[in-house]
């Protein structure tokens, strides 16, 4: 994340209540949501944090955030400083390459402003860090590496600070927001559960021929899913997946055999591509931590669940974490029970487990079907996404799915503001 300070170490007062392994969104989101409740916490970053400058407005990585994340946002007093630069989704189209399968989901069926919105990530890393700044009750330590932490009456944690320098710091709970290959995670001896899907996204902004008039698109090809995102009138940001072996040929095309080849994958809903900016791949697999707890430790984000990009819903995942996590250390606090007690913690599991195995069968289960060579199960998927185009009821639970509306929600998912 863009912009926070370095921070001196000061070792006047080494005890937490809350210590944050991470500071990029899902870490600083969770400070932003635990401040003003009378706990004491620090945020810990493993690298020097870049500039807010970095990346250039108009070719840069956008988050598709879900109509559930914009209330979480707009409870933590976030949305306000998001909302010009956000793109709001008023329709989904879903469909399947060369065949008659399509779903069309629409704000006005759901009865919301919008299904969802597209922030440029360096938007939401700016907000994030200026409300971070100014939070009394966060102690920034970065750069510092996880040295070693184990967990007893409180959890015991050393930080290699700097070149040389330890520092040993306690925390009632710990919160490993420290992504995929979460170091605190590891520490504790939580296993994960890795599926390669030998695929590789290929990300990048396009200009259209066309505005795109608020429509999100998500469209099945043999290779992949292609997802066109709107962000500008006339500029859509593409996460395309290819097949991890081919994934060198798509980079390596130069900009006009790029369009091309996303022309014939996409159609001409949008008319022609008529420009494509920096492409960057990223590969994909699904990694799932085998707790949500551990003695003294909660995981969020992408250090409890890697997904898929389909359907964009990992980070969205990860702020219901956080909202949640939220509400559990607020109960906590509120009856003066310890933040980091296996009871307290073992709350946060119980509720988190069904929501990351119902996005996770999700997204796996879309990649399974949609991936598939067969025939008949090409046949099958098509008959059933006309079906539910057709029936209301299951179309809202679908679109409710999408839009991280389903189910047990946090407070700040329902829109209450914190207090």
């Amino acid at each position: 994340m863009a912009g926070l300070r370095d921070c001196q170490v000061n070792a006047a007062d080494d005890r937490f209540d809350v210590l944050i392994a991470g500071g990029g969104l899902v870490g600083a989101g969770l400070a932003c949501a635990l401040s003003g409740l009378g706990l004491r916490m620090a945020v810990v970053e493993a690298t020097p944090l870049a500039d807010d400058s970095a990346g250039a407005p108009g070719d840069e990585r956008v988050i598709a955030l879900a109509h559930g994340s914009r209330r979480i946002l707009e409870g933590m007093g976030l949305w306000p400083r998001l909302e010009s630069e956000a793109t709001p989704i008023h329709q989904i189209h879903v469909s399947d390459k060369g065949r008659f399968g399509f779903v069309h989901l629409r704000r006005e069926d759901e009865g919301v402003e919008a299904l969802g919105h597209v922030v440029p990530a360096r938007v939401l890393g700016r907000v994030f860090t200026e409300s971070l700044r100014r939070l009394p009750d966060v102690e920034l330590i970065c750069p510092a590496e996880l040295v070693a932490a184990r967990a007893g009456e409180r959890a015991e944690v050393e930080l290699r600070v700097g070149a040389e320098a330890v520092r040993s710091v306690t925390a009632s709970v710990l919160v490993a927001a420290d992504g995929t290959r979460s170091m605190l995670r590891e520490l504790f001896g939580i296993p994960a559960a890795v599926r390669d899907y030998h695929q590789t996204a290929i990300i990048a902004n396009v200009h259209t021929q066309l505005p795109h008039h608020n429509v999100a698109f998500e469209r099945f090809t043999p290779d992949g899913p292609l997802a066109v995102l709107p962000v500008e009138d006339s500029r859509c940001a593409v996460v395309w997946t290819w097949p991890g072996d081919r994934s060198d040929e798509a980079m390596m095309l130069d900009d006009a055999a790029f369009l091309a080849r996303l022309q014939a994958a996409f159609g001409y809903r949008l008319g022609r591509f008529l420009d494509v900016g920096r492409r960057e791949s990223f590969a994909l697999r699904l990694v799932q931590a085998r707790a949500a707890v551990g003695p003294r430790l909660a995981l969020v984000g992408n250090a409890a669940h890697t997904l898929h990009p389909i359907a964009g819903q990992g980070f969205n995942l990860g702020l219901r974490d956080v909202a949640a996590l939220r509400d559990v250390l607020v109960e906590a606090h509120q009856r003066g029970q310890d933040p980091g007690s296996a009871a307290v913690l073992a709350r946060y599991a119980r509720w988190r487990t069904a929501d990351h195995r119902r996005v996770v069968a999700f997204t796996d289960g879309l990649i399974r079907v949609f991936t598939s060579p067969l025939p008949p199960v090409a046949c099958l998927r098509d008959a059933a996404m006309v079906a539910l185009d057709l029936a209301p009821p299951a179309k809202r639970l679908f679109a409710r799915l999408a839009m991280g509306r389903m189910g047990r929600l946090p407070s700040l998912a329902r829109g209450r503001a914190m207090t």
